[in-house]
């Protein structure tokens, strides 16, 4: 099979329209044939409506572990977005790809695809692992059967790299999150009667305030950590729906609520103060009208926080790979906590930028795509070194 350059390969992957909501199956299809025709085998983990899969699949010796490239196949919508440019076909302009997916994070796959003629010619040492999974930007979901399959087989991998955009600066550590979802039930009644009812709006606003209390306290100086930009774990309500009509005392409201968290603080000591405060001082209140009445919190997605050594091995090849050693830390989510808590050591490094992510006329840079090839190749390099 000829080889592809990078910028080729990121024309055809942006082509696949892989918002979250829809399948990645015609992108995984491309991605395995690709890898077929150079000689490696992948293994396909569908999600239970075999509508969606992540790819697995392994360049050099099978007996040892080796290092995981990872990336996330899904784009988020372009719905109601001003696009100067068609989203799902990759145009060029002023050194700058654009289109959805460019930066976040196809840029990254499309360089670790051009790398494998390279990698497939070596003499590797230690294997190198794909890791490409569905459902990222929803929640970190298409992950975590993969990981589950990791963990059944006899070797491990030594660590992985995850290419979210960081400009390929190298990244350490970034926030966890859980979101949650609050009901509130009331009771309706005519609002010229409202003492006998019980509004859920009004409920819901006393516990939206206490997520702000909370949220205040974790802000405290105390709780700082200086490596991360808010320093602090922070609380935010992102919408909220209820009531029906002016002159009816809603029965009904409903918001959804984040927690991003430091590494090492549990999103759900906010979730039970919450649920106390309710369970304590509002529930009482609203059942001493109606007995029926509740509040009732679900979750809606979660995932773990990342902070690794500064003087672990994953940090020193990461140091190797990036030209370095000013480690940081990201304020947005990746799969990458979810590596680091099956027991694989993780850090963050791939080439764009987020600032440039979930916009309309989405890109990435030529600059910053063939400096990720150039740093897959110096990884090639360290693979293939004799211990």
């Amino acid at each position: 099979m000829s080889e592809h350059s990078s910028r080729e390969l990121l024309a055809r992957l942006v082509g696949f329209a892989t918002v979250s909501r829809d399948s990645n199956l015609e992108l995984i299809g491309f991605i395995r044939d690709y890898l077929a025709g150079h000689g490696v085998d992948s293994e396909l983990i569908y999600n239970p409506q075999r509508t969606k899969a992540n790819l697995f699949a392994s360049i050099g010796p099978s007996d040892r572990s080796g290092v995981v490239l990872s990336g996330h196949t899904d784009v988020v919508p372009v719905d109601g977005q001003a696009w100067s440019v068609e989203p799902f076909v990759l145009s060029e302009r002023e050194g700058r790809l654009y289109g959805r997916g460019t930066a976040d994070m196809k840029g990254f796959i499309a360089s670790v695809l051009a790398a494998v003629p390279g990698l497939v010619r070596r003499e590797l040492r230690i294997p190198i692992h794909l890791a490409f999974s569905y459902d990222e930007e929803v929640g970190c979901l298409g992950v975590r059967p993969m990981l589950e399959r990791l963990q059944q087989r006899p070797h491990k991998p030594l660590l992985c790299l995850i290419g979210e955009p960081t400009e390929l600066r190298p990244v350490l550590g970034h926030k966890g999150k859980l979101a949650m979802r609050c009901q509130v039930r009331g009771a309706a009644c005519h609002s010229a009667y409202a003492p006998y009812g019980v509004n859920a709006i009004e409920y819901a606003a006393r516990l939206i305030g206490k997520l702000g209390e909370i949220g205040g306290q974790l802000a405290r100086p105390e709780h700082h950590d200086p490596r991360f930009d808010p320093p602090f774990s922070t609380v935010q309500t992102g919408t909220i729906k209820g009531g029906r009509a002016l002159n009816i005392v809603p029965a009904d409201c409903e918001f959804d609520f984040e927690v991003r968290t430091l590494p090492e603080f549990d999103a759900q000591a906010v979730v039970d103060e919450l649920q106390r405060y309710a369970q304590d001082q509002l529930l009482p209140q609203m059942q001493a009208v109606q007995a029926d009445t509740g509040i009732a919190l679900q979750p809606l997605s979660a995932y773990p926080g990342l902070a690794t050594a500064a003087d672990s091995e994953a940090a020193e090849l990461l140091a190797l790979l990036s030209g370095s050693r000013a480690f940081g830390t990201v304020a947005f989510g990746t799969e990458g906590g979810l590596f680091h808590q099956a027991g694989i050591p993780t850090v963050v490094c791939g080439p764009g930028s987020m600032d440039q992510g979930h916009k309309p006329d989405e890109f990435i840079s030529l600059e910053q795509l063939h400096a990720c090839d150039a740093m897959l190749l110096r990884l090639g390099d360290w693979l293939e070194r004799p211990t």
